[in-house]
């Protein structure tokens, strides 16, 4: 099995201190920053844009792994590949051509990444499981943070591993909404391999302590 990758996210970050957000995800040894894109249309709420990242962008190393929960995905790639994304994931549910998105994600340079709601039949990301690096299970309705995880998420994370396997792919298969220690255990146990954690991790008093827990 490999590594298991913790990536808070910023939106549970203090919103008048982003840098120091930044620090503290550093400061607890970890290499990803789950960025959440919100339009307020796809979701309802309103998060950042390009801008946010493109000033944490010279602050930090960290792997920016932003999170596209907007209507029209397909219209900010460049903006938010010039900002510094590493890897954009976009969601099935969104108004676009899936396939030509990410395509033109991969065409940017960036790792591509297809996302679904913890409502989706699972086999609507199967038509791009060649074309990603990662496929991303929300395990709440996303929009806010701080939200009680699904338990029914497990069975689409499972159908996801399972045809991972499969196919012999290698993409990541990353879970978010509702993660501690204990989901975080029942989403590793399923399959996946990369948690996102936003107000568990910021609020943990000690937050080495608690991504040693959550990957141990």
């Amino acid at each position: 099995m490999r590594p298991t990758v913790v990536a808070p996210s910023l939106l549970a970050a203090d919103h008048g201190a982003f840098a120091e957000g930044v620090r503290a995800v550093e400061a607890a040894g970890l290499g990803w920053l789950h960025v959440d894109i919100m339009d307020g249309h796809f979701v309802p709420n309103i998060s950042f844009g390009p801008q946010v990242v493109a000033d944490l962008r010279p602050r930090t190393k960290l792997h920016f792994d932003v999170h596209l929960m907007l209507s029209h995905p397909d219209r900010y790639v460049a903006a938010f590949a010039k900002a510094g994304a590493e890897r954009l994931t976009v969601h099935v549910e969104a108004e676009h051509d899936v396939a030509k998105t990410l395509a033109a994600i991969k065409a940017a340079g960036l790792s591509a990444g297809v996302a679904m709601n913890p409502d989706a039949d699972p086999r609507r990301v199967l038509p791009y499981l060649g074309d990603v690096d990662l496929v991303l299970c929300m395990s709440v309705f996303p929009g806010f943070g701080g939200q009680a995880f699904m338990p029914s998420v497990l069975d689409s994370i499972r159908f996801v591993a399972a045809e991972r396997a499969r196919r012999g792919a290698d993409f990541r298969l990353e879970v978010d909404g509702g993660i501690n220690v204990e989901t975080g255990r029942l989403c590793r146990e399923a399959g996946a391999d990369t948690l996102v954690t936003g107000t568990t991790f910021f609020k943990a008093p000690d937050r080495k302590a608690f991504v040693a827990a959550l990957t141990a």
